[in-house]
């Protein structure tokens, strides 16, 4: 059999399923490299850690965790393209001093800096009849 004969709708059912979720990673490591096996670092670059050698002067330098946070500034950058580490206009080092998450103080304050305190309106999708009549 070559030919799979299918409705449009079964066939756009089909092809959704097949598209990832929004922000979903891609990569799948299984086996050794699976994110939490025990021998993941005996076999990817990086520092050996020799626990039966004496120990010398790299053991004072802090360790890097697999679980390290990231700054708001790296994400921010990573996510919108914003470099909150550096102002626009002048260059001077910027930092972060308060996050606001209430949507009534976010609201008040783009008020009074004369902002849009509501999003962009989107109209609904279109209605396609096309696959109605299946």
């Amino acid at each position: 059999m070559t030919h799979i004969v299918m409705s449009p709708l079964e066939f756009m059912q089909r092809l959704a399923a097949l598209v990832p979720r929004p922000r979903l990673n891609l990569i799948r490591f299984h086996c050794v490299l699976a994110p939490n096996t025990k021998l993941r670092s005996q076999i990817t670059p990086g520092e050996k850690v020799n626990k039966s050698g004496p120990s010398d002067a790299t053991d004072d330098a802090p360790h890097s965790s697999a679980s390290a946070c990231i700054s708001w500034e790296c994400l921010l950058k990573r996510v919108f393209d914003i470099d909150m580490e550096h102002c626009p206009h002048c260059g001077a080092n910027m930092k972060i001093i308060t996050a606001i998450l209430e949507s009534s103080a976010i609201t008040q304050i783009l008020g009074q800096l004369g902002l849009p305190t509501r999003g962009t309106p989107h109209s609904p999708a279109l209605a396609d009849d096309s696959c109605e009549s299946i």
